[in-house]
Protein backbone atom coordinates (compact mmCIF):
# COMPACT_ATOMS: atom_id res chain seq x y z
CA UNK A 1 0.00 0.00 0.00
CA UNK A 2 2.48 2.53 0.92
CA UNK A 3 4.23 1.75 -2.18
CA UNK A 4 1.53 2.29 -4.41
CA UNK A 5 0.98 5.84 -2.58
CA UNK A 6 4.12 7.72 -3.17
CA UNK A 7 3.25 7.57 -7.16
CA UNK A 8 0.08 9.08 -6.41
CA UNK A 9 2.07 11.48 -4.28
CA UNK A 10 4.39 12.57 -7.13
CA UNK A 11 1.74 12.66 -9.93
CA UNK A 12 -0.45 15.16 -7.11
CA UNK A 13 2.53 17.65 -6.50
CA UNK A 14 3.30 17.25 -10.41
CA UNK A 15 -0.36 18.71 -11.41
CA UNK A 16 -0.72 21.36 -8.51
CA UNK A 17 3.36 22.83 -8.98
CA UNK A 18 2.87 25.95 -10.97
CA UNK A 19 3.72 25.79 -14.65
CA UNK A 20 5.42 28.57 -16.68
CA UNK A 21 3.82 30.30 -19.43
CA UNK A 22 4.99 29.21 -22.64
CA UNK A 23 5.28 31.98 -24.92
CA UNK A 24 8.27 34.19 -23.15
CA UNK A 25 8.44 38.09 -22.47
CA UNK A 26 9.35 39.59 -25.66
CA UNK A 27 8.04 37.26 -27.92
CA UNK A 28 5.03 38.65 -30.51
CA UNK A 29 1.84 37.49 -29.27
CA UNK A 30 0.20 35.39 -31.79
CA UNK A 31 -3.05 37.10 -33.78
CA UNK A 32 -6.28 35.85 -33.31
CA UNK A 33 -10.27 36.70 -33.73
CA UNK A 34 -12.76 35.13 -32.10
CA UNK A 35 -16.16 35.03 -30.94
CA UNK A 36 -16.73 36.90 -27.50
CA UNK A 37 -19.54 37.36 -25.24
CA UNK A 38 -20.20 40.63 -23.22
CA UNK A 39 -23.23 41.13 -20.82
CA UNK A 40 -24.16 37.93 -22.79
CA UNK A 41 -24.06 39.69 -25.81
CA UNK A 42 -21.64 38.02 -28.29
CA UNK A 43 -19.53 40.14 -30.41
CA UNK A 44 -16.25 39.63 -32.48
CA UNK A 45 -13.24 40.19 -30.69
CA UNK A 46 -10.26 41.03 -32.62
CA UNK A 47 -6.58 40.67 -31.13
CA UNK A 48 -5.07 43.34 -33.27
CA UNK A 49 -8.15 45.80 -33.03
CA UNK A 50 -7.94 45.96 -29.10
CA UNK A 51 -4.29 46.18 -29.37
CA UNK A 52 -4.77 49.49 -30.95
CA UNK A 53 -6.65 51.36 -27.97
CA UNK A 54 -3.92 49.62 -25.80
CA UNK A 55 -2.39 46.97 -23.59
CA UNK A 56 -4.43 43.75 -23.47
CA UNK A 57 -5.03 41.50 -20.85
CA UNK A 58 -5.46 38.32 -22.48
CA UNK A 59 -6.19 35.25 -19.27
CA UNK A 60 -7.00 31.62 -20.72
CA UNK A 61 -8.37 29.65 -18.14
CA UNK A 62 -9.55 25.89 -18.45
CA UNK A 63 -13.71 26.09 -17.80
CA UNK A 64 -16.66 28.61 -17.27
CA UNK A 65 -18.30 27.64 -14.18
CA UNK A 66 -15.75 25.77 -12.59
CA UNK A 67 -14.24 26.59 -8.95
CA UNK A 68 -11.24 28.58 -9.53
CA UNK A 69 -12.59 29.84 -13.01
CA UNK A 70 -15.29 31.46 -11.33
CA UNK A 71 -13.04 33.30 -8.34
CA UNK A 72 -10.40 34.49 -11.14
CA UNK A 73 -13.44 35.47 -13.05
CA UNK A 74 -14.91 38.06 -10.00
CA UNK A 75 -11.35 39.02 -9.69
CA UNK A 76 -11.00 40.32 -12.80
CA UNK A 77 -14.24 42.01 -12.98
CA UNK A 78 -13.20 43.53 -9.65
CA UNK A 79 -9.92 44.87 -11.27
CA UNK A 80 -11.80 46.18 -14.41
CA UNK A 81 -12.26 49.79 -13.99
CA UNK A 82 -8.54 49.77 -13.00
CA UNK A 83 -7.59 48.35 -15.81
CA UNK A 84 -9.48 50.52 -18.11
CA UNK A 85 -8.08 53.46 -16.31
CA UNK A 86 -4.54 52.55 -17.47
CA UNK A 87 -5.93 52.00 -21.03
CA UNK A 88 -5.81 48.44 -20.98
CA UNK A 89 -8.98 45.63 -22.00
CA UNK A 90 -9.64 42.58 -20.67
CA UNK A 91 -10.10 39.52 -22.29
CA UNK A 92 -11.06 35.93 -20.59
CA UNK A 93 -10.22 33.04 -23.14
CA UNK A 94 -11.10 29.24 -22.55
CA UNK A 95 -12.19 26.34 -24.90
CA UNK A 96 -15.83 26.90 -24.01
CA UNK A 97 -18.78 27.15 -26.52
CA UNK A 98 -20.04 30.80 -26.81
CA UNK A 99 -23.41 29.68 -25.37
CA UNK A 100 -21.81 28.90 -22.13
CA UNK A 101 -19.44 31.88 -22.03
CA UNK A 102 -22.55 33.96 -22.85
CA UNK A 103 -23.88 32.56 -19.03
CA UNK A 104 -20.61 33.28 -17.35
CA UNK A 105 -20.12 36.80 -18.61
CA UNK A 106 -22.70 37.94 -16.83
CA UNK A 107 -22.70 36.02 -13.50
CA UNK A 108 -19.22 35.54 -13.40
CA UNK A 109 -17.54 37.92 -15.50
CA UNK A 110 -20.44 40.39 -13.83
CA UNK A 111 -20.76 42.44 -17.25
CA UNK A 112 -17.38 43.83 -16.58
CA UNK A 113 -15.21 42.39 -19.50
CA UNK A 114 -15.65 39.84 -22.32
CA UNK A 115 -14.70 36.42 -22.19
CA UNK A 116 -13.44 34.47 -25.72
CA UNK A 117 -14.20 31.07 -27.28
CA UNK A 118 -10.87 29.83 -27.96
CA UNK A 119 -10.10 28.24 -30.97
CA UNK A 120 -8.07 25.13 -31.15
CA UNK A 121 -5.25 26.68 -32.82
CA UNK A 122 -5.20 30.08 -30.27
CA UNK A 123 -4.52 27.19 -27.99
CA UNK A 124 -1.86 25.73 -30.02
CA UNK A 125 -0.29 29.15 -31.04
CA UNK A 126 -0.48 30.38 -27.18
CA UNK A 127 0.63 26.60 -26.03
CA UNK A 128 -1.69 26.33 -23.11
CA UNK A 129 -3.03 22.92 -23.92
CA UNK A 130 -3.19 20.68 -20.51
CA UNK A 131 -1.54 17.95 -21.03
CA UNK A 132 -5.21 15.99 -19.93
CA UNK A 133 -7.28 17.34 -22.55
CA UNK A 134 -8.00 20.26 -25.13
CA UNK A 135 -8.85 22.70 -22.59
CA UNK A 136 -6.18 25.47 -21.81
CA UNK A 137 -4.69 25.84 -18.63
CA UNK A 138 -4.42 29.22 -16.43
CA UNK A 139 -1.88 31.83 -18.03
CA UNK A 140 -1.80 35.19 -18.18
CA UNK A 141 -0.20 37.26 -20.97
CA UNK A 142 -0.19 41.08 -21.17
CA UNK A 143 0.45 42.29 -24.37
CA UNK A 144 1.62 45.89 -25.38
CA UNK A 145 0.30 47.93 -28.33
CA UNK A 146 3.09 46.84 -30.25
CA UNK A 147 1.89 43.32 -30.20
CA UNK A 148 4.96 41.78 -27.62
CA UNK A 149 4.32 40.02 -24.70
CA UNK A 150 5.64 42.45 -21.64
CA UNK A 151 4.47 39.92 -19.22
CA UNK A 152 3.21 35.77 -18.70
CA UNK A 153 2.42 33.93 -15.88
CA UNK A 154 0.98 30.44 -15.75
CA UNK A 155 -0.24 28.87 -12.14
CA UNK A 156 -3.56 26.82 -12.15
CA UNK A 157 -3.94 28.55 -8.68
CA UNK A 158 -5.97 31.61 -9.55
CA UNK A 159 -4.52 33.68 -6.58
CA UNK A 160 -2.00 36.54 -8.01
CA UNK A 161 -3.03 36.63 -11.35
CA UNK A 162 -5.17 39.35 -11.30
CA UNK A 163 -2.79 41.82 -9.08
CA UNK A 164 0.92 40.52 -11.67
CA UNK A 165 -1.12 41.42 -14.57
CA UNK A 166 -2.29 44.62 -12.87
CA UNK A 167 1.28 45.47 -11.59
CA UNK A 168 3.04 44.55 -15.37
CA UNK A 169 -0.08 47.39 -16.67
CA UNK A 170 0.85 49.74 -14.75
CA UNK A 171 4.44 49.50 -15.00
CA UNK A 172 4.20 49.61 -19.17
CA UNK A 173 1.92 52.89 -18.38
CA UNK A 174 4.68 54.24 -16.30
CA UNK A 175 7.36 53.76 -19.24
CA UNK A 176 4.25 55.22 -21.97
CA UNK A 177 2.60 57.91 -20.26
CA UNK A 178 1.65 59.40 -23.21
CA UNK A 179 0.32 56.41 -25.26
CA UNK A 180 -3.30 56.25 -23.46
Amino acid sequence: MKLSLVPALAALAFCTAPAFAALSVGAAAPTFSTQASLAGKEMPFDLAKALKKGPVVLYFYPAAFTTGCTIEAHDFAEATDGFRKLGATVIGVSADPIEVLDKFSVSECRNKFAVASATPQMIADYDVKLATSTRANRTSYVIAPDGKIIFAYSAMDPAGHVQKTMDAVKAWKAAHPKKI
